[in-house]
């Protein structure tokens, strides 16, 4: 099992993420999300649709999402586009 805390800030470091509903939407439309993380407490449970995306639920609320991503602000989901050094998408 990895450390999915660890391997958020990594992969928001070192890869290309795309934070907030709205941009994880827009990257899935486009195609460019490789796995989608939600916040156990995000509104909207059926982010990815009928795309067969990965979505895994992160064990913690928005604030703590965002805090794990190394961000000052809570984030509800975000895609990965670009996991850089992180075995995220291991998860």
């Amino acid at each position: 099992m990895i450390d999915m805390a660890r391997a958020l800030k990594t992969a928001a470091t070192t890869g290309k993420v795309r934070l907030g509903l709205a941009e994880t939407k827009k990257s899935i439309k486009k195609g460019e999300a490789k796995l989608v993380v939600i916040s156990s407490n995000c509104p909207e449970d059926d982010i990815a649709g009928e795309s067969p995306l990965k979505v895994v639920v992160f064990n913690g609320t928005n604030v703590e999402l965002g805090s794990a991503c190394g961000k000052p602000f809570p984030i509800s989901a975000l895609a990965i586009v670009n996991p850089g050094e992180s075995n995220i998408l291991s998860a």
